[in-house]
């Protein structure tokens, strides 16, 4: 929820403090220069000071230490409108502060919370109009001095600024958070490698791409063998240790260029662009061999083994179905002939499956 006190209400309250630090600062000589000719009561003074310079920081701690941030900042920025709106009737509405200040506020109500805000903030202004009125009686000021019109400038020109930084820091951690979301919807939580959505997407990419262009590429499919038994053996804990073990093989012994995800379960699969049927064949023996050759100290009797098929790209391919298909079949001939080793499709039947399911 917004109002989360390790959420989004404290980000919220972090990013209203500086634009209302230099907004309300600046803001006070707006109001100051508009104000002064009408020799307003000292309690006046006092209070535009304390609105300037005390009431940001004030606004701030009361938000952070609020059990609900969120709202509580809220509040404060319909406190904001009110004291605007109260500062446009003490200057006897001067069109040019006048608008200026109201401007700011509308802007703030319209970034922290849209149409319902604005409208929120308008009845604030109203209230602090008529507050004022009460208060200060009266008044219609038609003209601006040059002192007021220069003590609007930076208003007109450094708060919008601030804002604009502010919107700009928010959309770069949105792009980011936006990022990582992407990233987390394709990866596969236990090894870090593509998931199986995101793999075969990108198998229909390079399917396409090698039809148009004509260029060579394998894909492979990694089984660990007899992987029930290590998990009934020694456990489910041990069994994702060999699944990340694996993972991590692959990303040491792949290329930059190759793809690897987590096709389910305990199988793998790979697509190796711009490769041979040599190169692909020594990459997945390498892997192999590498695979084989892990010892973990304190499961000495913990062996593993792949059995691995490999397709290569060709032209008489009906679909990336298809190319999966051969791959699927060059793998259970691997494990039809003992497992352990490498295997390229050679249109072995399909109902070697049923034989090996494992």
């Amino acid at each position: 929820m917004m109002d989360n006190r390790s959420g989004k209400g404290l980000s919220f309250v972090k990013r209203i403090y500086l634009p209302r630090i230099i907004g309300l600062g600046i803001g006070l000589f707006s109001v100051a220069a508009a104000v002064a000719p009408l020799s307003p009561p000292t309690w006046a003074w006092l209070l535009l000071l304390f609105n300037g310079l005390v009431w940001p920081h004030l606004a701030y701690q009361w938000a952070l230490r609020s059990a609900a941030p969120y709202q509580a900042e809220q509040r404060n920025l319909l406190l904001d409108s009110l004291m605007g709106g109260f500062w446009t009737a003490a200057m006897h509405f001067n069109p040019l502060p006048a608008v200026t200040v109201l401007s700011m506020m509308t802007m703030n109500n319209v970034a922290a919370g849209g149409k319902r805000m604005v409208a929120q903030g308008l009845l604030a202004q109203l209230a602090g109009m008529l507050l004022a009125s009460v208060l200060l009686g009266t008044g219609l000021q038609l003209d601006a001095t040059p002192l007021q019109i220069y003590t609007c400038l930076p208003m007109l020109t450094l708060y919008p600024l601030a804002l604009g930084w502010v919107c700009y820091r928010l959309a770069i951690k949105l792009g980011e958070h936006k990022r990582r979301l992407r990233e987390v919807s394709l990866t596969d939580s236990l090894t870090g490698l593509l998931n199986h959505g995101a793999w075969k997407d990108l198998l229909l990419l390079k399917f396409q791409a090698c039809q148009q262009q004509q260029v060579a590429a394998v894909i492979a499919l990694i089984d660990i063998d007899h992987f029930k038994t290590i998990n009934d053996t020694f456990g489910h804990v041990v069994g994702d240790c060999v699944l990340r073990q694996m993972s991590e093989e692959l990303k040491r012994n792949l290329r930059e260029v190759d793809q690897a995800g987590r096709y389910g379960g305990d199988e793998f699969c790979v697509i190796l662009p711009d490769t041979s049927e040599d190169q692909a064949c020594q990459a997945m023996e390498r892997l192999r061999e590498r695979v084989a050759s892990y010892r973990n100290p304190q499961l000495p009797h913990l062996r593993i083994s792949l059995s691995i098929g490999l397709s290569v790209f060709q032209t008489d391919l009906e679909s990336p179905e298809h190319w999966l298909d051969q791959a699927d079949k060059a793998l259970y001939s691997a494990k039809r002939r003992g497992r352990d080793q490498v295997n390229f499709a050679h249109g072995e039947a399909s109902a070697l499956k049923l034989a090996y399911p494992d």
